[in-house]
């Protein structure tokens, strides 16, 4: 049995080093990206993903993040991130991933106000 965390850190090390492919790779065909409060999700599928982080996030160069802290709890992984290069100052952010068969197949994004 894989562990949840496993696909989470990868995805998190292909964002860091901009790898569009491994990224895609973490993550299940039917990925729902959503951005909290929201209640719709903001994106679906690995095509609408794809095309979002390569034209949104994989162009800037300063972009990267880090774990401050991770919980696992069964398939979901709870981690806090510090992201950098989104804007003047890095953000905080709290990632609840769902995990399925090896893949992320959820993910809710929650951004410190």
């Amino acid at each position: 049995m894989t562990n949840s965390a496993d696909p989470v850190q990868r995805q998190l090390d292909a964002y860091n080093a901009k790898d569009l492919a491994a990224f895609i790779a973490c993550y299940h065909s039917d990925i729902a990206i959503y951005r909290m409060p929201a209640t719709a999700p903001a994106l679906i599928g690995l095509n609408a993903l794809a095309a979002f982080y390569q034209t949104e996030r994989f162009t800037v160069n300063a972009l990267r993040a880090e774990v401050l802290q991770r919980m696992v709890v069964g398939n979901k992984v709870i981690d806090h991130e510090r992201v950098y290069g989104m804007a003047e100052q890095p953000y905080e952010v709290a990632v609840v991933y769902e995990v399925m068969d090896g893949l992320i197949i959820n993910a809710w994004f929650y951004q410190a106000q």
